[in-house]
């Protein structure tokens, strides 16, 4: 397994990992298909990221095939530029295999070389894998968002969480 940066021209394999992901999860923002990024529209965001020093996607890839991404998007104001908001995913067949926390370590390692001293993500509370491992990444919950997401008829609360580097 491999962590790295986003280049431009993974725009195409990252749309479609997203998608599976989204379609694989159910914890996810987005519902299986909602999602309508082309990889023109993905290639302009990865462009605009790596324009913003406080903000990258990191991804992980085996055999040449993108496995999992982290999204760590920067405060846009002077007041939150010391922060990244936090969005992972990993494909189901590679979930509990380490990729998670692989994501993270590559993650705070950018963080701490590009001024960033706060880590942030909601996480469903249902969701016991993902809140395992940012709690073993060092996460603590801060505050939980009642009836944040409609997820099939039913309302889920998050829990807000950070890591301060």
């Amino acid at each position: 397994m491999r962590v790295r940066e986003i280049k431009i021209e993974d725009a195409e394999s990252l749309i479609y990992l997203i998608k599976e992901v989204e379609a694989s999860s159910q914890f996810m923002m987005m519902d299986a298909g909602e999602r309508k990024t082309t990889a023109d529209q993905m290639k302009k965001q990865i462009q605009r990221m790596k324009e913003t020093a406080n903000s990258t996607i990191i991804v992980a890839e085996e055999d040449e095939r993108l496995t999992g991404y982290l999204f760590a998007i920067g405060g846009s104001v002077n007041r939150t530029k010391h922060s990244a908001y936090i969005a992972v995913g990993i494909s189901e067949h590679h979930r509990g295999k380490g990729i998670g926390n692989a994501l993270f370590l590559k993650a705070e390692e950018w963080a701490l070389n590009h001024g960033i001293l706060r880590l942030e993500l909601t996480a469903v509370t249902q969701n016991e894998a993902g809140v395992a491992l940012y709690k073993k990444r060092g996460f603590e919950i801060e505050g939980t968002k009642r009836k944040s997401l409609h997820i099939n008829g039913e309302f889920f609360e998050e829990y807000y969480m950070s890591k301060l580097l």
